[in-house]
């Protein structure tokens, strides 16, 4: 091929590529709709509404696709383009789609995640809303104290005897079983995989001895289950936040601006309370984003 005919076909290649972006952008301005993803458990659920009800305050047009799956199926339709944003934990992405080593500091993770998510991913991450929700081990507080268990360590020594509970998810992640068996010599008598929503029940019933929770799960308390101390420090922090695709940013102006009117704005307490709201009180997920959202002054 001459110089010439190098030429001519790297810049046809340049205006395909041009053309296909201001193709994707005009797609956008013609109305096509910011898709907001979640996972299949309440926090995930509600925050997605909360993010979809603050961009339609903003103007955006909106499609809400939730309850898609675990983090790799919602992950996946993320980078594929079929959603645009969903709420991620920083903990979550750290460890099990960036495989990277623990890293205690939340400051550090934040900025860890974001770097890598916009170059390998082409993903981009608003400000955290400001609680950290990470994993923990629970047990009925009866139980606990009659085995005098405080610590995963404790635990540890009486796994053999115990059952435990979680959700399919926690049974494979880096950041969950697999790990704490390395790290704490954990070696339960049975391990059951079930829905996120079936394991407070499989405790309530005397179907597991132990399982999995989230911090700001308003059901610790319903339930009066002791959350067992990380003394080896094994969870990472988990900040929830808004992960979102580069290409919708630069299609749609202020849609960044619109998804960080939420930073720093939650606590751990309140997002127990809105958890509450809807596992406890069965009050919708859709209606209880819209009072918090209100109440903390984000929407009108």
């Amino acid at each position: 091929m001459t110089m010439k005919m190098k030429r001519r076909s790297v810049l046809a290649a340049l205006g395909g590529a041009v053309a296909a972006g201001s193709a994707s952008r005009a797609a956008w301005s013609q109305g096509k709709p910011i898709r907001v993803g979640s996972k299949n458990f309440t926090e995930s659920i509600v925050v997605a509404n909360m993010i979809a009800d603050v961009l339609e305050a903003a103007g955006f047009k909106v499609e809400r696709k939730l309850q898609l799956g675990g983090t790799g199926v919602i992950h996946q339709a993320l980078v594929n383009g079929d959603i645009d944003v969903y709420p991620e934990y920083t903990g979550t992405a750290l460890l099990v789609q960036l495989k990277m080593p623990v890293e205690n500091d939340a400051a550090k993770v934040y900025a860890i995640v974001k770097k890598e998510y916009a170059e390998k991913f082409k993903l981009a991450w608003a400000d955290t809303l400001g609680f950290n929700d990470t994993y923990a081990l629970a047990m009925k507080r009866s139980e606990a104290e009659k085995r005098k268990i405080v610590s995963i360590s404790d635990l540890a020594a009486q796994s053999s005897e115990l059952r435990f509970g979680g959700s399919q998810e926690f049974l494979v992640r880096p950041d969950a079983i697999p790990g704490l068996e390395k790290t704490y010599g954990l070696k339960f008598k049975e391990k059951r995989g079930m829905d996120p929503g079936l394991v407070y029940q499989a405790i309530g019933t005397d179907n597991a001895d132990v399982i999995s929770v989230f911090t700001t799960d308003a059901r610790i308390k319903a339930q009066d289950l002791k959350v067992l101390r990380d003394d080896k420090f094994f969870f990472p922090p988990y900040f929830l936040t808004s992960v979102v695709r580069q290409d919708a940013l630069e299609a749609n102006k202020g849609l960044l601006e619109a998804l960080n009117r939420m930073g720093g704005k939650f606590t751990e307490d309140e997002m127990i309370q809105i958890n509450a709201a809807i596992d406890l009180d069965k009050r919708p997920a859709a209606e209880v984003s819209k009072e918090w959202l209100k109440r903390k002054g984000i929407v009108q």
